[in-house]
């Protein structure tokens, strides 16, 4: 068992108070550009239109996340102050909005650069997001929020920001991490064998499918993350993964056939 007792805050020097969540966010971002880096080299695609698609997707995550945050947790502060819908600085971000800002990025950015398939984007962009998934799960953790239910399992967490008297927990965060973990592991070795090339849509439904069933199955593990999902038959995170999984078997489905009839062609 481990008790965690993080700081939050990396350090503080004079106004500078940098935390452990923002120089992770901060990392996936970073590690992501160096993998779509060397996708973009090896299809031999512009490099500077993988820095435009880095802006579209710095900005479609964040965004994204917090209005996902506020319009599916908090929906109540926007009566009291419109203003905090974007007010990521307070805290408050969704993984499923964040999804949803993606692909708007990835939208507006297909929209604008020509040469580039929504397809094509998906799947190439779902390797890396699971990268960046793992990142912000780490730093979740270092925050000591989205916390377990209370077990005894050997390698239960004491989150002692959260509790004050000894409660073993399920280290959720480490649970999806890992997750996020072998997800890119999984999609980055499929990608390298030509799946993406022969079967289009099939590395993003992959993605859609393991991740959101997982996020599923690790909510029943999770404490409620406000307080009105205790009346709700499953979470807000269980009901939101629902439509993702759900588009995801819909991609594996398509690609399935895409392929069949690129292999008769051939």
């Amino acid at each position: 068992m481990t008790e965690w007792n993080v700081d939050p805050t990396i350090f503080t020097l004079g106004p500078l108070s940098p935390r452990w969540y923002g120089v992770l966010f901060a990392t996936a971002f970073l590690l992501s550009y160096q993998v779509m880096k060397k996708i973009f080299v090896t299809e031999k695609k512009e490099l500077k239109d993988l820095d435009l698609l880095t802006i579209y997707m710095i900005a479609g995550t964040i965004l994204g996340a917090r209005l996902g945050h506020v319009l599916f947790y908090e929906p109540e502060i926007v009566l009291k102050n419109p203003f905090e819908l974007f007010a990521i600085w307070h805290g408050g971000l969704a993984s499923h909005g964040g999804a949803i800002g993606i692909i708007t990025g990835l939208w507006l950015f297909h929209r604008k650069r020509k040469g580039y398939s929504m397809t094509w984007l998906l799947d190439r962009l779902a390797i890396v997001a699971a990268l960046s998934g793992m990142c912000i799960r780490i730093g979740n953790l270092f925050n000591s929020e989205i916390v377990g239910r209370p077990t005894d399992v050997p390698w239960a967490f004491w989150f002692k920001l959260n509790d004050v008297l000894p409660v073993w927990r399920h280290p959720a965060q480490v649970y999806e991490a890992l997750l996020c973990l072998v997800i890119f592991i999984g999609l980055w070795l499929l990608y390298r064998k030509g799946v993406a090339m022969a079967a289009p849509g099939r590395l993003f439904g992959i993605f859609l499918v393991v991740l959101f069933t997982g996020r599923f199955l690790v909510e029943f593990l999770k404490e409620h993350q406000v307080g009105f999902e205790a009346s709700l038959p499953i979470d807000m995170g269980q009901i939101l993964s629902i439509p993702f999984i759900a588009a995801g078997v819909w991609y594996l489905v398509r690609s399935s056939g895409d392929s069949s009839r690129s292999a008769s062609a051939r």
